[in-house]
């Protein structure tokens, strides 16, 4: 599977005709604890136009756009 690339803060999408951008790269780390290990994924936060906000996680994101759901404007 290709490596998908991060995108930057700024970055303007199409999201199946919604304008947004995107406000916060929200990056990946790791909790070590005594019982488990827990990680957290990159996550994007993206506001639309009409003010919704969303955070969606990567590999999400790259799928929908490998799939041509969102557009990278």
């Amino acid at each position: 599977m290709e490596e998908a690339r991060e995108l930057k803060i700024g970055t303007l999408i199409n999201d199946m005709g919604r304008i947004g951008i995107i406000t916060k790269v929200i990056k990946s780390g790791a909790l070590e604890t005594n019982s488990s290990l827990i990680n957290w994924r990159l996550n994007y936060e993206i506001i639309y136009s009409d003010g919704s906000i969303t955070i969606i996680g990567g590999e999400s994101l790259y799928r929908m756009i490998k799939a041509e759901i969102i557009k990278v404007l």
